[in-house]
């Protein structure tokens, strides 16, 4: 079964930046990414996608021109680079796969088969 591995979290002043990697175990080559995260009491909100083929990128409103998201199919793995960070983006970060979707498309939409773990993130002075 597929596992996914996030990393790269941790406590970033506002302002600064930051790049999450999702691993995979196997490949990923087909599978759309999508990445996720959860504030403390809040639900889980989609932040950045990326299809199978990497022709379609989506990003929520609230990372738009802060958040690139890409893929290394060769190394199994997606990363989220997030910058000019604020308070507000604070969470746990998941990233989640799914290889049943077509090739063109992701989802900020939480239906994904399969989901790391999580990786910390703080943004705080």
């Amino acid at each position: 079964q597929l596992r996914l591995v996030e990393s790269g979290g941790g406590l970033v002043q506002p302002g600064g930046s930051l790049t999450l990697s999702c691993e995979a175990s196997e490949t990923l080559e087909y599978s759309a990414i999508g990445w996720f995260r959860q504030a403390p009491g809040k639900e889980r909100e989609g932040v950045s996608c990326i299809s199978g083929t990497a022709a379609n990128t989506f990003h929520a409103d609230s990372v738009m021109g802060r958040f690139t998201i890409s893929r290394d199919n060769a190394k199994n793995t997606v990363y989220l680079q997030m910058k000019n960070l604020k308070p507000e983006d604070t969470g746990v970060y998941y990233c989640a796969a799914d290889g049943h979707f077509a090739s063109s498309y992701c989802t900020l939409n939480p239906n994904y088969d399969h989901w790391g773990r999580g990786t910390q993130v703080t943004v705080s002075s």
